[in-house]
């Protein structure tokens, strides 16, 4: 007998369909799915879709158990459902007939889909550095064989794609290792300005090559204090400070504020504040809600150009969120970009 509370008791919405081609019973979940009451109706009335319809007569008549794809639309948007049907055969004549559990396959496809387009984001980015590689071993090989100059700039050349290459590998082992950890969360008390004052000391050679001066301010009296990682932190601002100097304006100034929210809904209590500003051109608005994905860049061309391998703010984004942290990402054009570091208060 299928009780309704054994239905009730599934994490997935189930029906059980009778032989007299009614359902006789449904769980919540799989009235919420289709946004009605069926217990009782006919089951052509509540589930119109004609190969599921097909594979229930099927299922009924041949007793062959069974999967069919059932495709409902959620918030504008198809969610794919699979559909196992089951012949249930009970010592009561009057509680046969089949059962009907729906598992979301849509996250599942996307997940697919997301592994997909990174091993083809990975391959395009090593493809070019190697291909390039390839390109110039041959050339010195043959017709630059006795060409001196010719040899010292191709040299130059692959020693940039190689190093390339390299902070490649580097970002993706260093996503893989913040991905293994984002369900530990770190407990080590971490003074922040002394995190700053150590990156800003070992970016000193990049912002001196862009004449870019690198400001730190903090209305907090030191040690100010969070629950964090301290390399892994010491990662974020890196690269957020880097991409500062870097894509900020040659000869310009990169901001770093520290302070203190009192409260912020979202921790149920205070918030350390680090905001890294830089005077540069600015992020068009469309491009915002996109920075932190795998690979995307706003110019591919400069990205490339100043070395960027398109994961950094992905990595910040995974750090902070193991930190339980928040990013806020402000852009005007022809106003420079801030990004602000909401991290727990742990003084």
């Amino acid at each position: 007998m299928v009780a309704r509370n054994m239905l009730d008791a599934l994490p997935i919405p189930a029906i059980f369909i009778g032989e007299d081609n009614r359902i006789r019973r449904s769980n919540k979940k799989a009235q919420d799915l289709l946004n009605m009451r069926i217990d009782g109706r006919h089951y052509v009335t509540a589930l119109r879709q004609p190969t599921l319809l097909d594979h229930i007569e099927k299922t009924m008549v041949e007793g062959v158990a069974g999967q069919v794809s059932f495709i409902h639309t959620e918030a504008g948007r198809d969610v794919v459902y699979e559909v196992h049907l089951e012949r249930v055969v009970t010592d009561r004549d009057t509680e046969n007939g089949v059962l009907l559990s729906f598992m979301d396959v849509k996250s599942q496809e996307e997940a697919g889909q997301m592994r997909s387009d990174f091993v083809a984001n990975v391959s395009h980015e090593l493809r070019t550095p190697l291909t390039a590689l390839t390109g110039f071993i041959e050339t010195l090989r043959g017709p630059a064989r006795d060409d001196a100059e010719a040899r010292d700039r191709f040299l130059g050349i692959m020693e940039t794609e190689g190093k390339r290459m390299n902070r490649l590998v580097a970002d993706l082992l260093s996503l893989s290792r913040v991905e293994d950890m984002a369900r530990i969360r770190p407990t080590d008390k971490v003074d922040i300005c002394a995190v700053l004052n150590s990156v800003r000391n070992a970016l000193s050679p990049t912002a001196d090559a862009r004449g870019v001066s690198v400001s730190i301010e903090t209305e907090l009296e030191p040690p100010v204090l969070v629950a964090g990682d301290l390399d892994q932190l010491a990662q974020v601002f890196t690269n957020l400070i880097e991409n500062a100097i870097k894509y900020g304006r040659r000869d310009g100034t990169v901001s770093v504020m520290v302070s203190r929210m009192p409260m912020l809904p979202a921790f149920k209590g205070s918030a350390i504040c680090v905001s890294v500003k830089d005077d540069g051109p600015g992020i068009p608005g469309h491009h915002l809600s996109r920075l932190t994905e795998r690979f995307y860049r706003v110019d591919n061309h400069r990205s490339r150009e100043l070395g960027g391998t398109g994961l950094g703010l992905a990595i910040v984004k995974h750090i902070i969120n193991r930190h339980r942290g928040r990013l806020r990402i402000e852009s005007d054009e022809g106003q420079g970009s801030k990004f602000t570091v909401l991290l727990r208060d742990d003084q």
